[in-house]
C-alpha cells in the first residue's frame, strides 16, 4: 500500500476516498464536473502537475476549477478521437483546451491545423531506474540484455519513450542490443511491456517485480531524490542519450480559449519554469 499511487496527494476539500488497488486513479486531476480548463498534460508530468496547477490557480484566481490528465500520450489520442475514456465505469468525455506532448508530435497535429497556439516549455532525457543499492549493478543499457535483469520497458504502441529508449540501446550497442531487449527478452519474458509506464516501472520495481526500466530522467530523480521510495538512479553519457522537448497546444477549438490562453502564457513563466527544474526538467529558452 504504502508504495501505490498517487505518491502526490492535495488534501482537497470534500470526502476523501481511496481504495488502494480497488479505486485509485492518481492520473486524473481536479474538477471533472465544469471545468474552467481542461488540460492533458504528458503522463510522465504527473509529479509536476499538482503543484503546477496550485500555481496556475493561484496566479489566475479567476479559474478555480481545473482538470488535468496524465495519461499516456498514445491512450490520449485515442480519447480525443472516440470523444470519452472509460475508466472502469466512469466515462470522461472533456474536451480538452490545452495539450501537451513531445515536440514532434505537437508539430505533427499544428500542421493538421488544430491548434491556435504552441509553445515548448521543458526538456528531458533518458535514465535508468534501479532499485535502491543497485543490487543487480546496472551500470548503462548494455546490462539490460542480461538474461538474469527483469527489464520493465514502455510498450512503443502507447508512448512516444518508447521509440527514444530504442534510439538509445542502438546508441549503445546497435540493432542488437534492442532487439535482444525488445524481442528476444519479450519472448522470454524478462523484459516486461508496460501500459502505463510511469506508474507501473517504479511500482514493478517496488514490488520486486522487475530490477529496472529506462525511464525519462524526470522520473527517476522524483522517486529516488524527492520519496522515500527504494529506488535509485543510473545516469546515462551524454553521447549515447536520447533528448525531449515537450510542447503546448492550445486546441483551436478550446471549449474555454480564454482560460487555455491564461494557461498556455502561464505555462512560458519563469514560475512554470522553476516547478519542472524543481522536479529534474531542463527548461528551454
Amino acid at each position: 500500500m504504502g508504495s501505490d499511487p498517487p505518491w502526490d496527494i492535495l488534501q482537497h476539500e470534500g470526502t476523501q476516498f481511496i481504495g488502494y488497488g480497488i479505486d485509485n486513479a492518481p492520473d486524473f486531476h481536479g474538477h471533472v464536473n465544469n471545468p474552467d480548463l481542461v488540460v492533458f498534460f504528458v503522463g510522465n508530468q504527473y509529479m509536476v502537475v499538482p503543484e503546477l496547477l496550485e500555481a496556475f490557480k493561484e496566479a489566475n484566481p479567476k479559474y478555480k476549477r481545473v482538470f488535468a490528465e496524465t495519461i499516456p500520450p498514445g491512450i490520449e489520442e485515442r480519447q480525443m478521437e472516440s470523444g470519452a475514456l472509460v475508466v472502469g465505469n466512469m466515462i470522461i468525455d472533456l474536451k480538452p483546451d490545452v495539450i501537451t506532448a513531445g515536440k514532434g508530435s505537437i508539430d505533427e497535429k499544428d500542421q493538421k491545423g488544430m491548434f491556435s497556439k504552441t509553445a515548448d516549455y521543458a526538456s528531458n532525457k533518458l535514465a535508468i531506474m534501479v532499485k535502491k543499492g543497485n543490487p543487480s549493478q546496472i551500470k548503462d543499457l548494455k546490462d539490460l540484455e542480461r538474461p538474469d535483469v527483469l527489464v520493465s520497458m514502455t510498450n512503443p504502441e502507447w508512448e512516444g519513450i518508447g521509440a527514444r529508449i530504442i534510439k538509445a540501446y542502438e546508441n549503445t550497442a546497435g540493432k542488437e542490443l534492442a532487439d535482444a531487449i525488445m524481442i528476444d527478452k519479450v519472448g522470454k519474458s524478462t523484459t516486461y511491456l508496460t501500459t502505463i509506464h510511469h506508474r507501473q516501472t517504479p511500482m514493478r520495481i517496488m514490488y520486486d517485480q522487475s530490477d529496472a526500466g529506462p525511464v525519462w530522467y524526470s522520473e527517476a530523480f522524483y522517486h529516488s531524490k524527492m520519496t522515500d521510495h527504494p529506488i535509485d538512479i543510473v545516469t546515462l553519457e551524454d553521447d549515447i542519450n536520447v533528448q525531449a522537448i515537450y510542447s503546448a497546444g492550445q486546441m483551436k477549438n478550446a471549449p474555454n480559449p480564454n482560460a487555455a490562453k491564461a494557461f498556455m502564457k502561464f505555462m512560458v513563466s519563469q514560475k512554470a519554469k522553476d516547478i519542472y527544474k524543481k522536479y529534474g526538467f531542463t527548461n528551454v529558452d
